[in-house]
């Protein structure tokens, strides 16, 4: 049986064909484009609008001092810019200059979306801003037959009663924009504070990095750990706690200093990660703390590793070849029985050997499975494998993380054996 034939989609025609008012606007929110029905509704021509700053066409109420319409989009569209997030806006009262009687304003009611359309590279290119008109709706009376006066008294009482609901609603989603930046700035000093730079390892470079996430309050999970132990050992660590904010900066400190405590007096990774997950349990906020750590026995050229529910490290051999240590894995802290014996691994390395942990922000991306992450991982240390640990860093989060902005924050260490 034949399939049938799809029909080539022409976008733009859908574009121009939507019922409803869209425009695509520049980050810089100049007009890009317009659809028919907001050239319709506006009352502008394609030429009074396009390519021109969009609050040129449509600025503020000058009779109006309490006009909050362009503060409240221009914020909404900037935030959209910022973060790649879509941004639902309640109500606004927006007037509009009317073109046949310039210096006459007319009030209009607005309910807006503003989304990112993002490049192949994940920046957002465009915003696109869908807007429908409710100034009817708003001004809605007792129309039917028989309508009593009462009844369109009534009917003003509730237009200013929704008009004022919707202003107390943006009033409060600002309050609480604002309160997640101060918890979010607060948490990144905290996290800044319990993660200073590692002491100088002898004559062994090594660089570590902590990138929190973009434009959102998904940070301060993420730690980074060099302990350096008597007969040229060397233990380092990576971890993940589930949660974000300030709360799981504070699990982060407890988790980081147990196990530097753990690593000191422990036989091996496996014992330390067995103490810190007795530990864990105690602690609110720890469960499911992913954890990897590693003894580095300078002496003997070997490493001991083991991991708790982390992704594996990669060993970067001087060849370019890419080894993920992946032979000593179990479950997160908290979730596996008590008293059950970690596993450990040990593997050889050679002088210039590289050794590269992190934490899922680095490799990790939504609707993409692990193992891709991974690849694209070792692709890079391939190519760079004679850069030096502090700029190799570097290159690690330009080339891996989206150039949009992470969405988890990344901890990262590198070592060269």
């Amino acid at each position: 049986m034949t399939a049938p034939h799809t029909p080539q989609i022409d976008y733009r025609a859908a574009f121009q064909a939507l019922p409803t008012m869209v425009a695509l606007l520049t980050p810089e929110l100049v007009y890009a484009d317009v659809n028919e029905e907001f050239l319709r509704q506006s009352g502008r021509s394609r030429e009074q609008v396009v390519g021109r700053r969009l609050f040129e066409v449509f600025p503020d109420n000058p009779n109006d001092p309490a006009a909050t319409g362009r503060r409240n989009l221009e914020a909404s569209l900037r935030r959209v810019a910022a973060t790649g997030e879509r941004d639902t806006m309640a109500m606004q009262r927006y007037d509009v200059e009317s073109l046949e009687r310039p210096g006459h304003w007319e009030q209009r009611y607005w309910s807006p979306i503003n989304a990112p359309v993002l490049g192949p590279d994940g920046r957002v290119v465009l915003l696109l801003h869908r807007v429908e008109e409710v100034t009817e709706l708003i001004r809605a009376r007792g129309r039917s037959d028989g309508a009593s006066r009462d009844a369109g008294g009534r009917s003003a009482v509730l237009e200013a009663e929704l008009y004022s609901r919707a202003r107390e609603l943006q009033e409060v989603n600002e309050r609480l924009r604002h309160a997640h930046a101060r918890e979010r700035e607060v948490a990144l000093a905290l996290q800044d504070a319990m993660l200073p730079a590692p002491r100088p390892m002898g004559h062994h470079r090594s660089a570590v990095r902590y990138r929190p996430a973009t434009g959102a309050l998904n940070v301060c999970g993420d730690w980074y750990d060099l302990v350096e132990l008597p007969g040229e050992r060397t233990v380092v660590a990576v971890g993940d706690v589930v949660g974000h904010g300030l709360s799981a900066a504070g699990v982060m400190g407890q988790l980081r200093s147990a196990l530097s405590a753990a690593s000191r007096v422990s036989a091996g990774p496996a014992q330390a990660l067995e103490v810190v997950d007795l530990y864990a349990r105690s602690v609110d906020g720890a469960e499911s703390t992913t954890v990897m750590t590693a003894c580095i026995d300078w002496g003997s050229r070997s490493m001991t590793y083991s991991s708790a529910g982390h992704p594996p490290p990669a060993l970067l051999r001087r060849d370019g070849a890419v080894e993920f240590l992946d032979r000593a894995t179990d479950p997160p802290l908290g979730a596996r029985p008590e008293h059950a014996a970690r596993p450990e691994a040990t593997v050889a390395f050679a002088a210039g050997d590289t050794l590269v942990l992190y934490t899922d922000g680095l490799v990790e991306r939504r609707g993409e499975d692990i193992d891709t992450g991974l690849g694209r991982l070792a692709t890079t240390l391939a190519a760079h494998r004679a850069t030096d640990p502090e700029e190799l860093a570097d290159v690690l989060l330009f080339e891996l993380l989206p150039s949009g902005g992470a969405t988890d924050d990344t901890a990262l260490v590198v070592i060269r054996l």
